[in-house]
């Protein structure tokens, strides 16, 4: 499938912004969703609109099949062994917390260590600050290297035999950075401790497979990975999830409800309480059929292209200042920058009204800021419907920030 018939399957990319083409470059934030998903999800709530796991009749039972057959198509997505071991949840931020709030509380205590990075995701430190408050354990940090990147040698110092769960981001939101996270496992694994994958930004742009990378837990989201929003994903090891305790409680994950004492209901419904996020597991299972369709393999490529060309041409803007790797090959489809003193909203505000959407903040990732420091960032991201006229459109958007703001270069 080539570029242009992926864009004809993004009827949000066809109109007009401020009087401008649109040219979105804020898929990191969230995926825009193509026809195949949308109409998915409106042909349940036309269709099939029932709950699931609980009525024998007909449309019960489709909507059932269809909930059902989404778990397995993300099994089958990220390879994990078994049905069991893929959790629906409300997202990356929900998966991160359960693991901190179950397995976290049961097998953390003083003393002990959890090691996490400077570049990660407020989702995937503040679960870990607040359990080292609860348990008195202590927070590290793997230190990183002036691009943005982590040693192996580095993990080794930081990862110690104290050290009970290890959690670092697949793909840098901020700065693209790919994380060896094979390798981190590895290391986490020869010191007991368990590892814990923030997939949000890796999983819709590589191809993962937890077997492969021996991970202990993965979370990531739908939304985006051209899915809907509300749903997402928490794989875990089996042996890890049966000894974990639920986080919420009430009906769907119950087995047996007596007056002072309760049962759970095998996994991976033990961990779903209350009626499951339906309609957006069964967007998420037409997002992979869809992703499939195009390759991962294919898009992984496509945005290493897109990265490369944009890095090549905003370099060229003087004054501009690039955050993370400078190779292609080590970083994702996102670039984020800072062009002179002009403030990330400015630059933001300005390319709005030239139809280009772009991230302007601190990203959920304030002590990576302070590590870069700055205060905020800009970023535009990528994703399989962009093209390099899109870079093109932004770069000139860039230098008519440029002359806006004159007075500060």
């Amino acid at each position: 499938m080539n570029i242009k018939e992926v864009r004809q399957y993004f009827p949000i990319l066809d109109q007009e912004v401020n009087g401008n083409p649109l040219v979105y470059l804020d898929s990191a934030a969230t995926s825009q969703k193509p026809l195949p998903v949308i109409e998915t999800i409106e042909k349940y709530y036309k269709e099939y609109n029932s709950n699931v796991h609980r009525g024998v009749h007909t449309l019960g039972t489709k909507a059932t099949d269809a909930y059902e057959g989404a778990r397995e198509k993300v099994r089958k997505f990220i390879n994990a062994k078994s049905m069991e071991e893929v959790i629906f949840t409300r997202g990356t931020t929900t998966s991160i917390n359960t693991i901190a709030a179950s397995y976290g509380r049961e097998q953390v205590k003083e003393g002990d260590e959890i090691v996490i990075t400077y570049m990660e995701h407020h989702s995937n430190i503040i679960p870990w600050q607040q359990l080292a408050k609860q348990t008195g354990a202590t927070l590290k940090y793997i230190p990183m290297q002036k691009d943005g990147t982590l040693t192996l040698e580095d993990v080794r110092k930081t990862v110690t035999p104290q050290t009970k769960i290890v959690s670092v981001m697949l793909v840098s939101n901020v700065l693209g950075t790919i994380n060896p996270i094979k390798d981190i496992t590895k290391i986490a694994h020869e010191n007991g401790a368990i590892m814990v994958v923030d997939g949000a930004q890796g999983v819709p742009h590589l191809k993962v497979d937890v077997q492969d990378l021996d991970c202990d837990f993965l979370a990531f989201s739908g939304h985006k990975m051209c899915g809907p929003t509300g749903i997402g994903v928490l794989y875990g090891k089996k042996q890890l999830l049966e000894n974990m305790e639920p986080v919420e409680f009430g009906g769907e994950m119950i087995d047996f409800v007596g007056l002072y004492e309760s049962t759970w209901k095998e996994l991976p419904w033990k961990f779903e309480g209350g009626t499951p996020i339906i309609a957006g597991a069964i967007g998420l299972g037409a997002a992979i059929d869809f992703l499939e369709q195009v390759g991962l393999e294919e898009i992984e490529k496509y945005e290493h292209h897109l990265a490369a060309y944009a890095l090549e041409k905003m370099g060229e803007i003087e004054g501009i200042e690039i955050y993370g790797p400078k190779q292609a090959e080590k970083r994702a489809g996102l670039v984020t920058f800072n062009i002179g003193d002009v403030h990330p909203h400015d630059v933001a505000t300005v390319l709005d009204a030239e139809g280009i959407a772009v991230r302007a903040g601190h990203h959920c990732a304030q002590p990576l800021m302070k590590w870069l420091d700055v205060s905020a960032t800009a970023r535009a991201s990528f994703y399989l419907y962009n093209t390099e006229e899109d870079i093109d459109k932004l770069v000139q958007g860039l230098m008519k920030t440029k002359e806006f703001f004159s007075d500060v270069f």
